[in-house]
C-alpha cells in the first residue's frame, strides 16, 4: 500500500522563508503521526516551513484538518491520514513513500505497578513501540532506494530515566530508544538517520490542564504545582516550548546533524544531568 493512495495532497506552494528555517527539505515528504496535537502540529509546521510536504497521521480528523489549513495558508503543502496507530495489524502491509518520518504520538497513564491494567499497558506499548516499528519498516525500502532518509523518534526524559507509576509509558520510551539505535545502525553506510529528541515537560494544551487539575486537587496555585510538582525533577523550572521541540527535530532532519545518528537531542531543562 502506498502512502499516495491514502492522502490527498494539494498542488505544491512555496514555502514562506522565517528567521530559524530555511528550505533543505525542498522535495522531501514528511510524515508526522500524533500531527493534530499540541507537539506534533508544532513540528509539522516547522518542518514545512523547511520545504517538506506535510503528512499529518491522527485519530483526530478536526484536529489534523486545522493545522493542514494553518501549513497552506503560510504557503507549505499538507494532507491528513485518519490513522489509529493502535491497531497495529492495519499496519503490518505498508508500504510508505515517505522521506522523513516523525513518531511523536503517545499516550499516558499513571497507576502503580500492581494495579496497572494490562490492557491499558499493551495498548501503550502497540502505539509507542510496535507502531513506530512498522512505519519504519515501511519507510525503510524507499529511503534505502533513494539514498537519504531521517527518522525522528520523539521519546522523553523518561527514554533515559524512571519515574514511579508510570511503567508503562517508561518501557515503551526506553524500548523506542533501543529501536532508534538499531535503525541508525542499519541504516548506516545507506544514508539514513535515526535520532531520538528527548523533552522533559512541554508546554501544550494537555499539560497546562494537568496543572489546573493538580492546583485544584492539592490546595496549591498553579505556579507552586508547576514547580513543586511537575518539574521537581528539572533543575530549570521551566516548560520546554513546543517550538524549542520542534526546532530540534528540525536540527535532526538538516545539513549538520548527517554524523549524529543513534544519538539523542535532550531538550529537558536538565532533568537527566542528575
Amino acid at each position: 500500500m502506498s502512502l499516495a493512495s491514502l492522502t490527498a495532497m494539494t498542488s505544491p506552494a512555496a514555502t514562506p522563508a522565517t528567521s530559524t528555517s530555511s528550505a533543505h527539505l525542498a522535495g522531501r515528504h514528511a510524515l508526522v503521526t500524533g500531527g493534530g496535537g499540541g507537539l506534533g502540529s508544532a513540528i509539522a509546521l516547522r518542518l514545512a516551513a523547511d520545504g517538506a510536504r506535510i503528512t499529518l497521521a491522527d485519530i483526530d480528523e478536526d484536529k489534523m484538518a486545522a493545522v493542514a489549513e494553518r501549513i497552506r495558508e503560510q504557503g507549505g503543502e499538507a494532507g491528513t491520514w485518519r490513522l489509529d496507530l493502535s491497531d497495529t495489524a492495519a499496519l503490518a502491509d505498508l508500504r510508505l513513500e515517505v522521506d522523513v518520518l516523525v513518531n511523536n504520538a503517545g499516550i499516558q497513564h499513571v497507576a502503580p505497578i500492581h494495579e496497572f491494567p494490562v490492557e491499558r499497558w499493551e495498548l501503550i506499548q502497540r502505539l509507542m513501540v510496535t507502531a513506530p516499528f512498522l512505519l519504519i519498516r515501511a519507510c525503510l525500502p524507499h529511503m534505502y532506494a533513494r539514498g537519504w532518509g531521517r527518522i525522528v523518534n520523539i521519546s522523553s526524559a523518561h527514554g533515559l530515566r524512571a519515574s514511579a507509576f508510570k511503567s508503562a509509558y517508561v518501557a515503551a520510551k526506553h524500548g523506542l530508544e533501543g529501536l532508534s539505535k538499531v535503525t541508525a545502525l542499519e541504516g548506516a553506510g545507506k544514508g539514513v538517520t535515526s535520532m531520538c529528541v528527548n523533552p522533559g515537560y512541554v508546554w501544550t494544551p494537555l499539560v497546562a490542564q494537568q496543572v489546573a487539575d493538580q492546583a485544584r486537587a492539592h490546595g496549591m496555585s498553579e505556579d507552586e504545582v508547576a514547580e513543586k510538582v511537575m518539574l521537581a525533577s528539572q533543575p530549570l523550572k521551566e516548560f520546554a516550548s513546543v517550538e524549542a521541540v520542534a526546532d530540534a527535530v528540525a536540527f535532526c532532519t538538516g545539513p549538520h546533524s548527517t554524523s549524529m545518528t543513534g544519538s539523542n537531542i535532550v531538550v529537558d531543562g536538565g532533568w537527566t544531568a542528575r
